[in-house]
């Protein structure tokens, strides 16, 4: 297949809108870049074409080289005896690379460089469309301090034309790794997404509900076997018995093997019958921040679904693992604690009931700090287009 590549921006690294923060990335890209034309390379174009990305730019499925024995074979024994990693590289984006460079890619996968195997193969990209020559662009990304003290990773951020982290410990770690020049700050572009109206069951109160997110992520993450999930059926439970709240079990993730819908429907067990629970069917992006808009407060594991409770000003605990959660609670409220809390610590039953009661207590202080803080965060977000369109000047001239 030959595309023109000529002045068209491209979107790399996409693992499919069946993530819906992958999804509500790319989306809230195109928004904010509108004028300019933008093809995305997707591990997975049915997805994107089902939910809200069909219209927004070209959709491109990259290659996928273990679904063609004979290219596998090939290139496996290609790299084997010439140690060139990247031919599989060159293989899944061929149609992208060559002589028909664009004059700027994205990568868009946020979180790449917070997974070893993911790190491994964002760092063999960028690699690959340096050698080709293409400039390239870290998009709205967050990276675990300690990794920047690997050189291999310190070499890797030098080759973006620019880099731009969506919180600040990952900001002040590029910096004191020496990487100045081509870092610019921005919130995660996710937080500027318009949500979408959708029908919602007769028994959600907007205003008296609780939205609730569990991922098959964070159960990885604990040191106690099973105590992530017990903490959670044992925050549903409080909250029956204790306010006249309903919960929503919200997913915002459905792909096959990572699959909120799995762990949701465990913990929405034996609460079939119970009006004032209800279990969420998958959405698109934006029909989820309206759903999640309407919650009285909100606890969720996926950074994505966290972003959409933020910007829609409902207080938000986040049950969090990584540098993602605690990076934009520090930025929101100043600390991360009490905002987030990381399922490594879990050791007892109650601590998301403590985490909750706390966050309740504090309800209209910190509905007031993000009608206060959001107006101008979800702005400065939005403004990272503005950061594109400058260098896109630069580029294409």
């Amino acid at each position: 297949m030959v595309i023109s590549l000529e002045n068209k921006l491209v979107m790399y690294l996409h693992g499919g809108s069946g993530n819906h923060g992958c999804e509500a990335i790319v989306n809230s890209t195109c928004h904010m870049l509108g004028e300019l034309p933008k093809l995305l390379v997707t591990n997975s174009e049915k997805e994107d074409r089902y939910y809200s990305l069909a219209g927004l730019c070209e959709i491109l499925q990259e290659r996928k080289i273990d679904e063609h024995f004979l290219a596998h074979v090939w290139y496996y024994a290609w790299r084997a005896l010439f140690h060139d990693p990247e031919s599989f590289m060159r293989y899944r984006f061929r149609e992208v690379l060559g002589k028909n460079l664009a004059p700027l890619y994205l990568s868009v996968g946020g979180d790449m460089y917070c997974y070893e195997i993911s790190r491994k193969e964002a760092i063999l990209a960028n690699r690959t469309f340096h050698k080709a020559g293409a400039k390239t662009v870290l998009w709205g990304c967050s990276l675990e301090p300690e990794l920047l003290k690997e050189p291999e990773v310190v070499e890797d951020m030098k080759r973006y034309t620019l880099i731009t982290p969506r919180e600040s410990i990952t900001m002040q770690a590029l910096l004191d790794a020496g990487i100045t020049q081509n870092v610019k700050y921005y919130p995660d572009p996710a937080f500027s997404l318009k949500p979408e109206e959708t029908p919602l069951p007769g028994n959600f109160r907007k205003g008296k509900t609780i939205g609730i997110n569990i991922s098959p992520m964070i159960l990885h993450y604990e040191k106690e076997s099973g105590i992530a999930l017990q903490n959670y059926r044992k925050l549903v439970e409080h909250i029956l018995q204790t306010s006249d709240n309903c919960v929503a079990l919200i997913p915002h993730v459905v792909w096959k093997n990572n699959d909120d819908r799995k762990t949701l429907d465990e913990l929405y067990r034996g609460y079939e019958e119970n009006e004032r629970v209800m279990l969420f069917s998958d959405k698109n992006c934006g029909q989820l921040k309206y759903v999640i808009s309407g919650c009285r407060a909100f606890i969720g594991a996926r950074t994505h679904a966290t972003i959409a409770a933020y910007s829609s000003l409902v207080p938000t605990l986040v049950v969090g693992y990584s540098v993602k959660a605690l990076g934009i609670a520090r930025d929101l409220f100043g600390n991360e604690e009490n905002y987030v809390l990381p399922v490594q610590t879990l050791q007892d039953a109650d601590a998301l009931i403590r985490a909750y009661e706390w966050m309740m207590r504090e309800e209209e202080a910190i509905r007031a700090r993000l009608r206060e803080i959001m107006p101008e965060y979800c702005a400065k977000a939005a403004q990272a287009g503005d950061e594109i369109r400058k260098l896109w000047k630069q580029v294409t001239m």
